[in-house]
C-alpha cells in the first residue's frame, strides 16, 4: 500500500482496531499485564534448583507433576539454536554459561551426550573455553550440584549484613535486586550445600581445563588494583573457612536469614511476592531454606514455592505443552502505561475503562516505608507504585512516574491526589547529579563494580538518562516548567550524559533508541524549546537511523558494539518511539513522523492467523502487531526482556499522538463507537 493513500479517517480505523486489542485484554479487576519473557536461562536455573533441593521427581506445590518439568526441558530444547547454542535474543552469539546451563538440564532429564544437538553443544562450549568460563552466578549451580569447588566460585561473606554504613559495601550502597541475591547467595556460599550426582549425569565433558574447576578464574580486568584487592580478600575469606564455623558467623547468618524472611513473602501492608519479587533471589532463598534444613511442609518453605511456581507459563496441552518462566510479573508497568496510551487517544475519567484501571492502580499505592528508607536525609513518607503485584519493600521512580502522570491524565480526584503524592515522593528520590535511579536515592559507585561476583553488570543502581526524562515528563503533567529547581537540576543531569552522536544511553529499554525516546520528550515538556542544539543533535540522529519504509529497529548487540546503534530488525515499539519522539522534536508536518505512523499502518495485524499459539499466545491478535525480539532490558550485556504488551500500548500511544497532533480529533467515546461499528468491541 503506498503510505501517502492513507488517509486520517484510514489510520482512526487503524487505532480503533488497536485500541479494540488493548481494551480486549485489560483483565476483569482493571488492569492489565501481559507475559515478560526472558531467554533460556530461567527454564534452566529452575530446573537445576529442583535438582539441588532433589525435587526434580516430586511434585510442584500446585499439584502439577513431573508432565510441567519434562515440558519445561522442551522449552530449552526448542531454544537451542542450530549451531548447538543458547544466547540472550534471536541473532546474539553464544552465551556460554546460558549453553552451559541448557545442557546440563538435558543431560539431568535423559538427553544422551552422543545426541547430535548435545555434541554441537558440548563443542561450541569447548570452543569458547570450557565450562570454567562460566560466570559467577552460574557457578553457584555447577558448585550445589558438585560439578566445581565452591572454591571456584565467589565468598560472599555473610558478615556483610553487619557493616557499618560507611563502609563502601554496605548493603544500602548496592542496588536494591543486588542485595536480595548478595544476602542468600552469602548464606549459601557459608553453607555450602552439595548435592553429588552419579558421573553419568556429570558434564565432565563440558571442561578444558579441570584445574580451574578447584579455583576461582575471575572475569573481571585483573589489572585494576581494586580488583586485586577483592581477590585478595577472596582468597582470605576461603582460607578461613577451611577452620570450620565459628560462632560470630553463625549470628551473621541468623541476622541475614531474618532480613531476607523479611522481605520473602510478608502479607498485609508489607506484602511482596516473594523475595524482591523477581526469579533470582526467589530461586537462592528455597536453597537457602534447603540448606539450613527447612522440611518442604515448613509455611516459609511452602510460601516460597508457591511465589515461584505462580512465574510458570503454561501453553499448550499433552505432549505439545511448553513451560517458560517469567523473570517478574509487571502488571503495574503495563497498566500504567495502557493508561497513559488511552489517555493520548482521549479516553478519561469518565470512560468505564479508564475507571477501572485507576481504581485498580489506586489501590496498588505503596506508603510502606521500604529499603529506599534508608538513602534519605529526611524523614520522607512513602508513596509510589512497584512494578509487580505485591512489593512493598521496592517502589521504582520509573512506575511512579508513569502511574502519577497516567492517574493526572486519565482519574478522577482521588485519582489524581495519589498522583500527587507520588511526585512528592519522587522530589525527595532525586540524586545529588540531578538524576533518578530504579529504586534508591544513591550515586554512581564504580568499585562496586570490581567485586568477583558483579559480573550480572548491575551492582549498583545509578542515576540514568531514560527514568530521569520519564520522571520529567511526569513533572510537566503536574505543571512543573524548567525553572523549578528540581527540573533544572535533572535536565543538566540529561545534557551532561548525551552521546557525542546526539544519542542518549538506554538503561531499561532497547537501547539508544530507548534513551533517546525518554531523555528527550520530558525536557520539551518542560519547556526547553525543541529547537536547542542538543535537542537537535538528538532528533538528527533518530532520523539518521531511520529506515527507508519508515521504521525503526535496534538489536541489544547495540549494547556490545556501538557500531550497531540504531540497527536491526524493526519492531513495532521501537517504530513508536522513534515516532514519538520525531513528533516532539520536528512536529506534526514532518515527514519521517508521517513514515513511521504509515509503517505501523502497514504492519498492523488483520486477524490472529499470523499467530504462533506456542510462542506468541493471545497477544497475537487482530490490531496488534507482531514482535518477537527483546526491547526491553533487565542488566545490559546480559539479560533482556520481551514485554508482550510493548508491541501494543506504544503503537497506540504513538498513533493517538500523532492524530491527536493534527486535529483528526479521537476522544475515546468517538473512537470507541468507531470499533463498535466495526465490530471490533464486544
Amino acid at each position: 500500500m503506498d503510505s501517502s493513500a492513507i488517509s486520517f479517517a484510514q489510520m482512526e480505523t487503524h487505532l480503533a482496531r488497536a485500541v479494540a486489542a488493548l481494551t480486549q485484554l485489560q483483565r476483569a479487576d482493571g488492569h492489565w499485564c501481559g507475559e515478560l519473557e526472558g531467554d533460556s536461562i530461567l527454564q534452566s536455573e529452575y530446573l537445576l534448583m529442583k535438582w539441588i533441593l532433589g525435587q526434580e521427581g516430586a511434585p510442584l506445590v500446585d499439584g502439577s507433576g513431573a508432565e510441567t518439568l519434562r515440558a519445561m526441558v522442551a522449552t530449552i530444547r526448542a531454544q537451542q539454536r542450530e549451531d548447538g547454542s543458547w544466547g540472550q535474543y534471536p541473532g546474539a552469539g553464544i552465551d556460554l554459561s546460558a549453553t552451559v546451563k541448557a545442557y546440563f538440564c538435558l543431560k539431568l532429564f535423559g538427553d544422551a551426550p552422543s545426541d547430535a544437538h548435545m555434541r554441537r553443544a558440548c563443542a561450541l562450549v569447548r570452543k569458547h573455553g570450557g565450562a570454567e568460563a562460566c560466570n559467577s552466578f552460574t557457578n553457584f549451580y555447577l558448585a550445589a550440584l558438585g560439578q566445581i569447588s565452591w572454591n571456584a566460585v565467589p565468598a560472599i561473606p555473610p558478615e556483610i549484613v553487619d557493616l557499618p554504613k560507611w563502609c563502601f559495601f554496605h548493603l544500602e550502597k548496592v542496588s536494591a535486586w543486588s542485595r536480595t541475591m548478595i544476602l542468600p547467595l552469602a548464606i549459601v556460599s557459608s553453607r555450602r550445600p552439595t548435592r553429588e550426582l552419579p558421573k553419568a549425569l556429570c558434564i565432565d565433558e563440558l571442561f578444558v581445563d579441570h584445574k580451574l574447576r578447584h579455583k576461582m578464574k575471575s572475569k573481571v580486568d585483573a589489572r585494576s588494583r581494586w580488583t586485586a584487592w577483592f581477590l585478595r580478600v577472596d582468597a582470605l575469606l576461603k582460607w578461613a573457612h577451611r577452620f570450620g564455623p565459628i560462632a560470630w558467623r553463625k549470628g551473621s547468618i541468623d541476622r541475614a536469614f531474618a532480613w531476607i524472611a523479611a522481605r520473602a513473602g510478608q502479607d498485609g501492608e508489607a506484602a511482596t511476592d516473594g523475595l524482591g519479587a523477581i526469579f533470582p533471589p526467589m530461586v537462592y532463598w528455597q536453597i537457602v531454606l534447603h540448606s539450613l534444613g527447612y522440611a518442604r511442609t515448613c509455611p516459609l518453605v511452602v510460601r516460597a514455592e508457591q511465589d515461584l511456581d505462580a512465574l510458570l507459563v503454561r501453553v499448550g496441552t499433552g505432549a505439545e505443552m511448553r513451560v517458560r518462566v517469567q523473570p517478574c510479573f509487571s502488571p503495574v508497568w503495563d497498566t500504567g502505561i495502557a493508561l497513559s496510551a488511552l489517555a493520548d487517544c482521549g479516553f478519561g475519567a469518565g470512560d468505564e475503562i479508564t475507571q477501572r484501571a485507576c481504581a485498580w492502580l489506586r489501590a496498588k499505592e505503596c506508603v510502606y516505608r521500604g529499603d529506599w528508607v534508608s538513602n534519605l536525609e529526611s524523614d520522607a513518607r512513602g508513596s509510589g507504585w512497584f512494578f509487580e503485584y505485591n512489593n512493598a519493600f521496592y517502589p521504582d521512580c520509573d512506575d511512579t512516574a508513569m502511574v502519577a502522570m497516567s492517574l493526572l491524565r486519565t482519574g478522577d480526584a482521588a485519582a489524581k491526589a495519589a498522583a500527587t503524592r507520588g511526585v512528592q515522593w519522587l522530589l525527595t528520590m532525586q540524586n545529588r547529579d540531578g538524576g533518578w535511579a530504579a529504586f534508591d536515592r544513591t550515586e554512581d559507585r564504580a568499585i562496586l563494580e570490581c567485586v568477583p561476583f558483579a559480573d550480572h553488570n548491575a551492582m549498583q543502581d545509578p542515576s540514568c538518562p531514560d527514568i530521569t526524562g520519564r520522571v520529567l515528563e511526569c513533572f510537566a503533567w503536574h505543571g512543573f516548567q524548567q525553572e523549578h529547581a528540581s527540573v533544572r537540576d535533572a535536565i543538566a543531569y540529561i545534557t551532561s550524559h548525551q552521546q557525542p552522536d546526539g544519542s542518549f544511553y538506554g538503561r531499561w529499554g532497547v537501547h539508544y533508541l530507548y534513551g533517546t525516546w525518554q531523555a528527550v520528550i520530558g525536557p520539551i515538556r518542560c519547556g526547553v524549546h525543541p529547537m536547542e542544539p542538543w535537542i537537535q543533535r538528538a532528533g538528527a540522529w533518530v532520523k539518521s537511523v531511520q529506515k527507508a519504509d519508515g521504521s525503526f529497529g535496534e538489536s541489544c548487540a547495540a549494547y556490545e558494539n556501538d557500531s550497531a546503534k540504531g540497527k536491526g530488525a524493526s519492531t513495532a515499539s521501537q517504530t513508536a518511539w522513534g515516532a514519538m519522539l520525531l513528533l516532539e522534536v520536528f512536529g506534526k508536518d514532518d515527514p519521517d513522523v508521517r513514515r513511521a505512523i504509515m509503517w505501523l499502518c502497514r504492519t498492523q495485524l488483520d486477524d490472529a492467523s499470523a499467530a504462533d499459539p506456542i510462542s506468541n499466545p493471545d497477544q497475537d491478535a487482530a490490531g496488534s502487531w507482531s514482535e518477537s525480539i527483546p526491547t526491553g532490558t533487565g542488566f545490559p550485556r546480559v539479560f533482556y526482556l520481551r514485554y508482550h504488551l510493548y508491541r501494543l500500548y506504544f503503537p497506540v500511544m504513538a498513533m493517538g499522538r500523532f492524530l491527536a497532533a493534527h486535529g483528526a480529533g479521537i476522544p475515546g467515546k468517538r473512537l470507541q463507537d468507531r470499533g463498535v461499528r466495526a465490530g471490533l468491541f464486544g
